[in-house]
């Protein structure tokens, strides 16, 4: 499970009802491999600082997009942005899309993974398997059922 998909489950229900599928699934001595970023290297504050938007083309029509993000911020874990996306040449705005989610520290989700049943935890730092410190931008959760 990659690309920080672990952070749409916004609630704990939500969430243990993944990692519970995901071990029922698996043979004894499966493996289930996520990633999900580190609250404690802020990468939202480098999100916030990027104010310019990305073009792109309409697939279909060739149209000129502009694609923008705003955003809200942190209500408790929960961090919450906006996705826009314009045709340039027509002004329609065709995606505006609230998006949200969860920046889990990872004792959280250490403690939920044991919970659930997982035997061997191991959490590295980068796709280069070092072992994650405070400073790691993300975690990679190796688990085994």
């Amino acid at each position: 499970m990659t690309a920080n998909v672990a952070q749409v489950f916004l609630t704990d229900d939500s969430w243990k009802k993944v990692i519970s599928d995901v071990f029922r699934s698996l043979k004894v001595g499966g493996h289930f491999i996520f990633d999900s970023r580190n609250p404690l290297a802020k990468v939202w504050e480098e999100w916030e600082k990027d104010r310019t938007s990305d073009l792109a083309k309409d697939m279909l029509s060739g149209d000129p997009l502009e694609i923008y993000t705003e955003y809200e911020g942190f209500e408790g874990d929960i961090y919450t942005f906006y996705e826009t996306v314009k045709n340039t040449k027509t002004d329609e705005v065709l995606v505006h899309e609230k998006m949200q989610i969860r920046f889990r520290n990872q004792e959280e989700l250490d403690e939920s993974l044991k919970q659930t049943g997982f035997s061997k935890i191991e959490t590295y730092g980068d796709w280069d398997f070092k072992h994650a410190n405070s400073k790691s931008r993300s975690f990679i959760f190796h688990c085994v059922s």
